[in-house]
């Protein structure tokens, strides 16, 4: 039988309701593994990569009805603005965007504001141990482990949302919710409507990257300005002059092929490069086949990479986590931006931070030249600039 997410997807974007046969169907191919995931990654993942308000709305009703399929009476939260603020919290729980880069560009500058708000509570970021990691020296978060399967079945995912509830709804404690799929992006309560604060990151107005969206939002709410973006990963002595990731984040189409690839780390000799091996496989063989003698890989976790990133004086990638943690640090960089579905994706994903940010678009006439100029830019201030 053909699959229903094609149709549904168009549905959707059509701002039209789904007849409710086919969220039976939904229900029923999303049992399995590879349903699940071809559900999140053909349905839900290019409603909510958007960033068109209407279709978040489209996405709020058509999940709900998924949900109310899978768990029968299950409470869903309402749309609401969000409540006062206590004078003095506990207890802060601040959920992860479950993915690195969006917990370093979104989840990283709610923490900030959260630090700065409420400065005698207990700061507690909730989700994996990957993105705790990127926050391990920093000694006001604390860690609260709520793990996610991004590639499991939809029962357990919603399964987990609905468990959270018992972790985090405690008594004078609030939660901040980044968008998290930990909620489902706000749909599943996971505490009393009084203390749950949810930035609506995917209905945002305007063109700013979801760094500066999320500090502007922090602002508006919790009265506290200059949050920003921040990593805090365990420091690393390893001082490379260009860290490099060919990683594209399970997403092919964010890449340029190797003949791209190599073209791009030659105009990098002489310089001591580090070239991440990300989760090791596919992208690993990436690395090495495009690397030149005398240039390194490094193989570990993203938060010892991110440390190396703090260090260098140039990172090189594509749109990934590591370019967020770049532009967290202060780190010039430059990304390459290639495969993204719509010009809203590209303003609120790309980088921001304190540093200089070049963004390369992969549609550009001469890609290569682009980042040629920028590199020749930026190594050449950094050691016009550096010690003697």
């Amino acid at each position: 039988m053909e699959s229903i997410f094609p149709r549904l997807l168009e549905r959707c974007l059509a701002l039209e309701e789904a007849p409710e046969e086919w969220i039976g169907r939904v229900v029923e191919e999303a049992r399995t593994p590879e349903g699940s995931r071809a559900f999140f990654a053909r349905v839900i993942e290019p409603l909510a990569d958007s960033f068109d308000p209407g279709l978040a709305g489209v996405y709020q009703r058509m999940f709900r009805r998924v949900i109310a399929r899978v768990a029968p009476g299950a409470a869903l939260r309402e749309p609401s603005p969000p409540p006062e603020v206590p004078g003095e919290a506990r207890r802060v729980f601040v959920l992860s965007r479950v993915t690195l880069g969006a917990d370093v560009a979104i989840t990283s500058v709610i923490l900030d504001g959260a630090k700065k708000r409420f400065p005698e509570a207990e700061i507690r970021l909730v989700g994996g141990r990957k993105s705790a990691e990127m926050f391990a020296a920093d000694p006001r978060i604390q860690f609260l482990e709520a793990p996610y399967q991004r590639t499991g079945l939809l029962e357990d995912r919603l399964a987990a949302s609905f468990q959270l509830r018992e972790m985090v709804d405690q008594p004078g404690s609030i939660v901040i919710d980044p968008d998290s799929r930990l909620t489902q992006l706000g749909l599943i309560p996971v505490c009393g409507p009084e203390r749950y604060f949810h930035f609506e990151s995917r209905s945002a107005p305007g063109s700013q990257p979801l760094s500066v969206l999320a500090a502007e939002w922090f602002a508006g709410v919790f009265g506290v300005s200059g949050a920003r973006a921040f990593v805090a990963p365990v420091p690393s002595t390893d001082r490379p002059d260009v860290t490099v990731s060919l990683g594209v984040g399970e997403n092919p189409a964010k890449g340029l092929g190797p003949e791209f690839e190599r073209a791009m780390l030659e105009l990098l000799e002489g310089s001591a490069v580090l070239i991440d091996e990300g989760a090791g496989g596919e992208e690993a063989d990436r690395a090495r086949r495009a690397m030149l003698p005398g240039m390194r890989t490094f193989r570990g976790s993203f938060a010892d990479f991110a440390a190396r990133i703090a260090n260098s004086r140039l990172y090189v990638g594509y749109d990934s986590a590591g370019q967020h943690a770049a532009a967290a640090c202060g780190v010039p960089l430059i990304t390459v931006f290639q495969g993204f579905p719509n010009e809203k994706f590209l303003e609120r994903w790309r980088p921001s931070g304190p540093g200089a940010v070049t963004v390369v678009r992969g549609d550009a006439p001469d890609v290569l030249g682009e980042v040629r100029s920028a590199m020749a830019r930026y190594l050449s201030a950094s050691t016009s600039t550096s010690p003697q």
